[in-house]
């Protein structure tokens, strides 16, 4: 079967050693690029349309599960979502949590037979696949389910210490209605005025409730009880208003589902 894939490996040795094996296993298959962050993966993709991505998971800024989660957020509707593979070095818990997905994944090192069975389950997939005519809900499923299941515990967050000038505002969870990542920092919104802090939103989410505080977006989050509106444009995009907020959020397809009752 011929088709295209993309790999996306910070390691050179691994993705030159990945690319090596699947020429020998899947001989049709063509790696159009090879990639060593998930910004690059992302934009590689959107341009070239692979059928399957091959993602290591931890690789520098971005990581292969955000990738996959920022592409199912802007690959076009009308065009088959890539078959993904994750290539991981987690442990044996999280291994469950992608047995538990229509995904595959491959352990590092990556070991012949074990690619052999990922390329007859891809291969398998991309026989059935048709093109899409509605939004990505099974890979979209997938991923937050992936996301939740791979993320890792963390204490629960109650004062927010923040600069202020040449002072430090604790600032209490409770004042909190949203959280925006922006540029090197993330904003604080209060009901009036906001904070910046330099703790990256990756890094804030294992420490708030998620049933208080809702990701609507890859770079936001929100507090539940504090959302007025949800609203939907022509083309099917969702976007919300806070109460006491003047400002209006966008909510991603990833994160559509909770408000399916529109």
């Amino acid at each position: 079967m011929n088709a295209t894939a993309l790999i996306a490996e910070d390691e050179p040795l691994l993705a030159q050693a990945l690319q090596a094996e699947l020429a020998r296993t899947w001989p049709e298959l063509t790696v159009v690029k090879v990639v060593g962050d998930g910004e690059a993966a992302v934009a590689q993709a959107l341009a070239l349309r692979p059928d399957v991505l091959l993602l290591d998971i931890r690789m520098p800024g971005q990581s292969g599960l955000e990738a996959a989660g920022e592409l199912a957020e802007e690959w076009p509707n009308d065009q088959p979502f890539p078959a993904l593979v994750f290539v991981t070095a987690y442990d044996a818990y999280a291994v469950q949590a992608f047995e538990a997905q229509a995904v595959d994944y491959l352990l590092k090192p990556v070991q012949p037979e074990r690619l052999r069975l990922t390329v007859q389950r891809v291969q398998a997939l991309l026989a059935q696949r048709r093109p899409a005519t509605g939004p990505l809900d099974a890979t979209l499923e997938q991923l937050r389910c992936l996301m939740s299941q791979t993320s890792s515990p963390a204490a629960r967050l109650q004062v927010i210490p923040a600069s202020v000038g040449n002072s430090i505002r604790m600032v209490q969870l409770s004042e909190v209605v949203a959280f925006e990542a922006a540029d090197k920092y993330v904003r604080v919104l209060l009901a009036q005025g906001e904070v910046l802090i330099r703790t990256p939103l990756k890094e804030l989410m294992p420490q708030l409730d998620p049933a208080v505080f809702w990701q609507v977006h890859r770079g936001t989050v929100v507090r539940a009880e504090a959302i007025e509106s949800v609203t939907r444009n022509e083309a099917g995009r969702m976007s919300l208003r806070l109460r006491a907020r003047p400002e209006s959020f966008a909510v991603s397809r990833l994160y559509a589902d909770r408000f399916k009752a529109m």
